[in-house]
């Protein structure tokens, strides 16, 4: 399901729909899938997604030579790529990403959410010293309020990038309206898009916190 909106460059919001998908998303969302396999499932989840959110990537032509004859051949052209995790469930989808884009930089941004604002505070970012030259995917497992994406996704502005996509696998609609409203020059790629927040401002049916339960610490 593809959504479509105009600020300087067409933007997308795609909600994918690939049976592999929605079945791995249906295996996370178990309270008896363990640790590892979830971790796993994470990882194959962002490779599944990340060739729909290349699928606009620019290519050129090439000449090679292959054992038989010269031709010409596509390749990746000009802009290069990198993966933006935001801290800490974020990078549970690097490695999945990196499985399809394996040159592609890794940068990182960290940040919490204040007990008595309630608005997200940065605390960490790190990132290629040309990031606002690169193609850049930010990827988090979660859309929720959608506060600690957009924020990031400022940070990046900040820094002079343009050319920014944001890929998640489960998102409220809360989230993905902040998301598009903070931000309407960027692609969004959801795996499932899910019915709304709780009291706690928690998914739901959602599968819980996907930091713990990468990393063990449920």
């Amino acid at each position: 399901m593809i959504f479509k909106s105009r600020r300087h460059e067409m933007a997308k919001v795609v909600i994918m729909d690939h049976p592999l998908i929605q079945h791995k998303i249906g295996y996370i969302r178990r309270t008896d899938t363990g640790t590892k396999d979830f971790r796993d499932t994470i990882a194959e989840i962002a490779t599944l997604i990340c060739y729909e959110a290349t699928r606009d990537l620019q290519l050129q032509d090439v000449e090679i030579e292959t054992p038989i004859c010269k031709t010409t051949v596509k390749e990746l052209k000009g802009r290069k790529l990198c993966v933006v995790p935001i801290l800490r469930a974020g990078l549970g989808m690097v490695d999945g990403m990196l499985a399809l884009i394996p040159a592609a930089k890794v940068g990182h941004i960290g940040l919490y959410r204040d007990p008595e604002t309630l608005k997200p505070v940065e605390y960490y970012c790190k990132m290629p010293a040309d990031v606002a030259e690169r193609e850049i995917f930010v990827v988090d497992p979660m859309l929720a309020t959608g506060g600690s994406s957009v924020a990031a996704i400022q940070m990046l502005k900040d820094r002079g990038c343009k050319h920014i996509h944001f890929l998640c696998i489960i998102a409220a609609p809360e989230g993905l309206e902040a998301m598009k409203a903070a931000h309407p020059d960027v692609d969004i790629y959801v795996g499932s898009l899910d019915e709304k927040l709780n009291e706690h401002g928690y998914i739901v049916p959602g599968l819980g916190d996907a930091g713990d339960r990468i990393f063990g610490t449920k």
